[in-house]
């Protein structure tokens, strides 16, 4: 049974940092493409950072600022967010790609509930 669990969100300043954790059950980290999703009310989900045996990728909005990567000992994706703005604001999702590789934002399949991120 495949799951995923967000925390870390919360309320910061304009210009702070939060780190966003996913913890996985059910399969292992290191064999799946992994990916940071965020939604605000009103628009459509958009990938923010993804992570494969080649690397991570980044939104370009994000790139400087936000860093991906697996604690494959603990089954568990990272988001670290540095330099927030008011426009990060949003649902922050992690998920699973179903498909091979990790050369695009659609794919994923599994998804977790979300963890909300204000910045303000």
């Amino acid at each position: 049974h495949v799951q995923l669990v967000e925390s870390g969100g919360g309320s910061v300043q304009a210009g702070g940092s939060l780190t966003l954790s996913c913890a996985a059950s059910g399969f292992s980290i290191s064999r799946r493409c992994m990916g940071w999703f965020r939604q605000t009310p009103g628009t459509e989900r958009e990938g923010v950072a993804r992570i494969g045996s080649s690397g991570p990728r980044y939104a370009d909005s994000v790139t400087g600022r936000f860093t991906v990567s697996k604690d494959v000992a603990k089954n568990t994706l990272i988001l670290q967010m540095n330099g927030l703005k008011s426009e990060d604001s949003a649902m922050y999702y992690c998920a699973a790609r179903n498909l091979p590789g990790c050369n695009a934002w659609s794919g994923f399949n599994d998804w977790g509930q979300g963890t909300q991120v204000t910045v303000s």
